[in-house]
């Protein structure tokens, strides 16, 4: 534990910097706002040359050509030719908002004490006023799933835009699922110079606790209903919209064993919806998936293989296998400074691009394919008549780092600010030693 004479200064020090940035939300759309021109990918995996894209009050109300619009309905037009648009990028599971400085624990909200912890809410310690989402936003990830850490259930996400003054504000959805962390089935031991997969020995201990778990939440599920002057069970109330399929239970597992031991209890216990987060292995069981209509959040696609034996592209090489296979999967980021990183979400899916997928798949999935698997695809992911017009205008190709440069940016209608502190900090640094000015 660091001494708190330590501590202290740090935490001030971050208080007085992100109160001094805060950016101010935007208000409410007022006026109707068209894009004109440009190259439009809607997210569907289709895409429209010399687009038009209309909205009004928050939702967008024309899709089409530009020949086939009347701009004179529009109050406001934003001329695009030889631009992007692109429907608000969408990062899953994501610590973003619940950790702000890494060193500093004071600043980490992003999981509790327990093991079973279905009733833990993640919105309630999402920080609208973090420093790193106005850099995130910067790219086009306009929108995400806050997810907690730690333990076996580690608690419920929620999904957010990336705009309000308070987490209320921002939420989107409340809860959307419950996180499982599903326990390893066997580790690789080493003896003699040989490498032998053994199971573990904890193993079927620590799934009959889960299997118990679930079981207890079910039949509490099925039970009469009960007086509202009783007493509740917080943690079996938090699972009961697992079985009514009102959430989604997302089962964080990588190996092969542990992906069909999931999917598996699926079936046992008759869960509707289960979304396999990380999937290294789910390539090997594409049909297992795809039978049972099981969604895969793949793993960071910048990353080492997992085993020596693997080619060293094979994480980038994960989503085209999923997609000839016919499974349904979006793009994350967890890991290793992924609040962070979450700002390289659009160059991961150029990554993908580069290694099998066409671009507009690559486009889908980080919209629709996400907001499909969130269960939000009604209103999100996609730019089409009466959804939310949450999308933005890049100068080149969002997906390449190298032309990824944000124009305009709308969250639900509302024009938001796309400065940052980073940027503030190159100008600031520019004006001093004369260096290009590049923002």
């Amino acid at each position: 534990m660091r001494p708190f004479n330590t501590i202290l200064p740090a935490v001030l020090c971050w208080f007085v910097v992100s109160v001094s940035a805060q950016q101010t939300p935007a208000p409410p759309q007022t006026e109707s706002i068209l894009v004109l021109g440009g190259t439009a990918h809607l997210g569907t995996g289709d895409m429209l040359e010399n687009a038009a894209i209309g909205f009004r009050n928050g939702k967008i109300d024309f899709v089409g050509f530009a020949a086939q619009v009347d701009r004179a309905r529009y109050d406001e037009v934003i001329e695009a030719q030889g631009q992007h648009i692109y429907p608000g990028l969408i990062a899953p599971n994501s610590t973003l908002g619940l950790q702000e400085i890494g060193a500093v624990r004071a600043t980490r909200d992003d999981q509790e004490t327990g093991t079973f912890k279905p009733h833990v809410r993640s919105i309630v310690a999402f920080n609208t006023d973090s420093e790193v989402t106005p850099t995130v936003r910067s790219n086009g990830v306009l929108m995400g799933q806050i997810t907690p850490r730690g333990g076996t259930i580690s608690g419920s996400s929620s999904i957010v835009h990336f705009d309000g003054w308070n987490w209320e504000d921002a939420a989107l959805k409340m809860v959307d699922g419950i996180h499982l962390n599903w326990p390893r089935t066997h580790h690789r031991h080493r003896a003699d110079g040989t490498v032998d997969i053994k199971k573990r020995k904890t193993y079927d201990q620590e799934f009959l606790e889960i299997k118990h778990f679930f079981e207890e939440a079910q039949a509490y599920s099925e039970a009469p209903t009960r007086d509202p002057r009783s007493a509740k069970d917080l943690r079996q109330e938090a699972m009961r919209g697992l079985f009514d399929g009102s959430l989604r239970l997302y089962v964080h597992a990588d190996d092969i064993r542990q992906i069909s031991e999931a999917v598996h209890f699926k079936r046992a216990m008759e869960i509707p919806y289960l979304v396999i987060v990380g999937g290294y292995d789910a390539p090997l069981v594409a049909d297992l998936l795809r039978d049972n209509e099981v969604a895969v959040m793949v793993r960071r696609v910048h990353a080492l293989p997992r085993y020596s034996e693997d080619e060293v592209d094979f994480p980038f090489r994960i989503p085209k296998l999923l997609e000839d296979e016919g499974v349904l999967y979006c793009l994350q980021n967890a890991g290793s400074m992924e609040h962070m990183g979450t700002r390289n979400l659009p160059f991961y899916a150029g990554t993908a691009h580069a290694y099998g997928l066409t671009y507009e798949q690559a486009v889908r999935s980080v919209t629709l394919n996400t907001a499909r698997i969130l269960g939000i695809e009604d209103s999100c992911g996609s730019l089409e008549t009466g959804k939310d017009a949450t999308l933005f205008i890049s100068e080149g190709d969002a997906l390449d780092m190298r032309s990824n440069r944000l124009m305009h940016a709308f969250i639900q209608g509302r024009k938001i600010d796309l400065d940052n502190r980073q940027r503030a900090l190159y100008r600031k640094f520019q004006k001093k030693y004369g260096a290009p000015i590049l923002d």
